[in-house]
């Protein structure tokens, strides 16, 4: 839009001593007033960032109660992982995976270093590259995807990144445990990478905007709204999305035959 008609920002990220992240004031207010309706609405920020990563983000209105980091990995309750729900990701990684030192060892003989900017792993629980998407071989996720779905991993590409995650890894996974926690009748998600799709499917409604990897592929479902308007414009538009499922009510509208955990929000990245 023009520059005299752009709404004003919140920061509500620094990054090494630099603003990073922001939301309009507008969805800044709306988030107060959703996160503060509690406890008849809970507010769970759920993301593939690690800890660290989301420790970073300082959003407005109170500190969510519970949180979801690294894709379900972790499940914060006042801040903290719970113990007993990383003993529970830990076994099913062990039992029904291939571990995260052969996917790497495979990772560093398979990539190639004039497209891999940096490779990294994720809180001991994922891996993934950062690569120079306009050099990447036609084919190599593809690839990588045939050789790491029997060993129990899925791939993804989403922008520069080349995400290899655990199939049990799953944001639905933990956003279940909470609601299982809470007794919550309703859950609504929002999300746009493709690592969102599976806490979309798992909701009783949801949201994408229209940016990201689930927008460029037309991903849809029945229960999801997919919103015409992206970037920082549809965060308030989730938001007033949120607030009015939320009033209505899990009786309100069509039912759907998926599990109901708590209202739930994914700012995921």
């Amino acid at each position: 839009m023009p520059d005299a008609q752009a709404p004003r920002l919140l920061c509500v990220e620094v990054y090494e001593g630099k603003p990073l992240s922001y939301v309009t004031e507008t969805a800044a207010g709306l988030l107060e007033a959703l996160a503060s309706d509690a406890p008849r609405t809970l507010f769970v920020p759920t993301t593939t960032r690690t800890r660290e990563q989301y420790h970073r983000i300082h959003l407005p209105g109170p500190v969510p109660q519970f949180a979801i980091c690294a894709n379900g990995g972790h499940l914060l309750v006042d801040g903290v992982s719970d113990p007993d729900w990383q003993d529970r990701v830990a076994r099913r990684l062990r039992d029904e995976c291939a571990p995260l030192s052969e996917v790497r060892a495979h990772l560093a003989d398979a990539a190639d270093p004039a497209w891999l900017l940096k490779d990294r792993v994720a809180e001991d629980l994922f891996a993934y590259l950062v690569v120079e998407r306009t050099l990447l071989p036609d084919g190599w996720v593809k690839e990588l995807a045939e050789w790491a779905g029997p060993l129990g991993w899925t791939v993804s590409l989403q922008g520069r990144k080349v995400y290899v995650v655990p199939a049990p890894l799953t944001k639905s996974a933990a956003v279940r445990e909470v609601a299982r926690r809470t007794g919550a009748a309703l859950t609504l998600a929002a999300g746009d990478s493709l690592l969102d799709a599976d806490l979309l499917q798992a909701a009783d409604r949801g949201w994408r905007p229209g940016h990201g990897e689930l927008a460029d592929a037309g991903w849809d479902a029945p229960h999801i709204t997919a919103l015409p308007e992206s970037g920082i414009a549809a965060g308030e538009e989730i938001l007033r999305q949120f607030i009015r499922a939320s009033a209505a009510g899990p009786h309100a509208g069509p039912a759907f035959p998926h599990p109901s955990p708590s209202p739930s929000s994914s700012p995921s990245s």
